[in-house]
């Protein structure tokens, strides 16, 4: 019985050059690329990751994209998966070369996880070729090193309280907050600049980048999806 092969592809952040080259020969050699996407109320759907996919020159007949709402609530999610899923799994069973990319790191708040959960119950073949997350681009960017010798680093999604943020920044040297759209009140509260560096970043690697070392400046902007921040305690 002829069967296929998955590839999980990480594409990096958004600028199309970081790629490993591993993943773009991969893309290249794949017969169909599946591609994750934003369903928006009105009925808008926006892909970063097929943006990022149309730098590389690829056959758009092999493109194919699933879009989920975005909202907390899993339901319209789920089947979302599980049609892409079968789709998946058909083009397995007839021997193509699939690949299923991610923007930023494929095993890093990555909807791929998703499938590879039904991926791995159903014992396809696979493959993840690792990137570049946000953080450790804003790293770069930046050009502050995210840790070093024995400092502790933690990273958090949508953090839920002041609480939660003040014992992070207590316990860890280096804070990471990723999701922070709905949270600025909460970190604009708990954030004492005299005692933190702080880093913010929206729309890494694209045309739309920004940068800034001043929170103040940071908090009055309309904060876009993504966006992260990197606390770090001042060194006395």
């Amino acid at each position: 019985m002829i069967t296929g092969k998955v590839h999980g592809v990480s594409l990096g952040t958004g600028d199309a050059d970081l790629i490993t080259l591993k993943g773009l020969k991969t893309l290249q050699q794949a017969d169909k690329i599946y591609y994750p996407g934003s369903l928006f109320k009105d009925g808008r759907k926006v892909s970063y990751s097929r943006t990022i996919l149309n730098n590389y020159n690829l056959d758009t007949q092999k493109l194919v994209g699933f879009y989920l709402k975005m909202d907390l609530e899993r339901v319209q999610a789920k089947e979302v998966y599980e049609t892409t899923f079968q789709q998946i799994l058909s083009d397995y069973k007839n021997g193509l070369s699939i690949a299923i990319v991610s923007e930023g790191d494929i095993s890093t708040y990555s909807s791929f996880s998703y499938l590879l959960e039904k991926i791995k119950k159903h014992q396809l073949k696979i493959d993840l070729i690792p990137g570049i997350t946000s953080y450790l681009h804003l790293s770069s960017e930046s050009q502050i090193p995210l840790c070093l010798q024995n400092e502790k680093v933690t990273v958090i999604p949508r953090i839920q309280s002041k609480q939660e943020l003040q014992e992070a920044i207590d316990n860890f040297d280096t804070v990471v907050l990723m999701k922070i759209i709905s949270v600025v009140a909460i970190i604009t509260a708990v954030i004492d600049t005299q005692k933190h560096s702080v880093t913010y970043a929206e729309r890494l690697g694209t045309d739309e980048q920004f940068i800034t070392n001043n929170w103040n400046t940071a908090s009055k902007r309309e904060t876009p999806y993504f966006s992260l921040i990197i606390i770090k305690k001042i060194k006395k």
